[in-house]
């Protein structure tokens, strides 16, 4: 699985929301001030080329659907996210967080509820 841009990535979460779409559709999504047509058109194109997305001809226009999972993708990078940041340790990642308060004592309680709920499965 290739790496996204971060323009392309921002693109691809809006066709998963969206699951089947049009160009148009996705620029819809974009806020104010929109990019051109053509930038969304060629950023689908590049996710096309990298298999992310499938065209369906409609037409004389293409609707796109995702080929590859979000949590798929989130998984694959977020591995080598902590691998190349954290030295491969969640905990020193969620620690990281803390320390920079960017993750409260509340939230760090959630997670261990996740934790516990998930290991009585």
């Amino acid at each position: 699985m290739e790496k996204l841009t971060i323009q392309e990535e921002e693109v691809m979460l809006y066709i998963w929301e969206l699951k089947e779409c049009f160009v148009k559709d996705i620029l819809a999504k974009f806020p104010e001030p929109k990019p051109p047509y053509t930038t969304v058109a060629s950023i689908v194109k590049n996710l096309e080329r990298k298999q992310y997305v499938k065209p369906t001809r409609m037409g004389n226009t293409y609707r796109y659907t995702p080929l590859i999972r979000e949590s798929e993708y989130k998984r694959t990078f977020m591995s080598g996210f902590v691998r190349n940041y954290f030295a491969n340790s969640y905990k020193e990642m969620v620690s990281f967080f803390a320390k920079e308060q960017k993750i409260s004592a509340n939230d760090l309680k959630d997670i261990i509820d996740m934790i516990e709920k998930g290991k009585e499965k």
